[in-house]
């Protein structure tokens, strides 16, 4: 899958002001390449992040998706791509309190209508392979955060996606668990042959990345 952006600006009114978060941004992703946006907190990482992942809409500009202008989608088109070719990864995990491990990696598999057996079948594999094979029917409060960082990027890959998009996935981690996250997602990229992009500060991250980009006040810059 293919994604990139042209002069995307987006703006957000707070009281009388208006405030730029994204500035005439132009963006393209190097499908299969393990790719980060370095910035500091505020500087428009989550914001491009969520227009490219199709959760917010422009105030200019566009996000193209294999040439396609997805701001002119509908909604219901833009989950349905979501959920089919995207997998999201976020700082606060995003896992659902009341559902154990195996359970909260099969909600988009059933929300893509796959069958029960499938589901419990593909979503045990996808433990595994992060390593949480013994944890499947623990709930979140009863694992560790660098485990519930893993159920979250297991969720990421349910519906096979071509693209992950992985938003500070190691803000809240030590840095030994950092460490072994940024080995699972980039292992992910090499191995699976998938897009990661990544918006991050960390710089173990930084120093595996096929190509960095660089974001302050809203502007992007590439670096490599």
């Amino acid at each position: 899958m293919k994604i990139r952006t042209e002069a995307l600006t987006k703006t957000y009114n707070l009281g009388s002001s208006r405030i730029t978060a994204l500035d005439n941004v132009n963006f393209e992703v190097n499908e299969k390449a393990f790719t980060v946006i370095v910035g500091r907190s505020g500087s428009g990482k989550s914001t491009l992040l969520s227009l490219i992942g199709l959760n917010d809409v422009p105030t200019s500009g566009k996000v193209l998706v294999d040439d396609i202008d997805a701001s002119k989608c509908s909604g219901g088109e833009r989950r349905k791509i979501r959920l089919h070719h995207m997998g999201f990864v976020f700082q606060t995990f995003n896992l659902l309190p009341t559902l154990n491990a195996v359970e909260n990696v099969e909600l988009p598999m059933a929300l893509a209508g796959k069958a029960s057996k499938e589901q419990r079948e593909k979503a045990t594999k996808l433990l595994e392979i992060v390593g949480l094979g013994n944890r499947l029917l623990h709930r979140p409060k009863q694992l560790s955060l660098g485990e519930m960082q893993r159920v979250a990027i297991a969720r990421a890959l349910a519906n096979d996606p071509e693209v992950i998009i992985a938003d500070e996935p190691t803000g809240e981690l030590d840095s030994k668990t950092a460490k072994e996250v940024i080995a699972l997602l980039l292992g992910i990229s090499r191995e699976e042959k998938k897009t990661v992009i990544v918006a991050t500060h960390d710089e173990k991250m930084v120093e595996m990345a096929d190509i960095i980009y660089t974001i302050e006040d809203g502007r992007l810059k590439l670096e490599n």
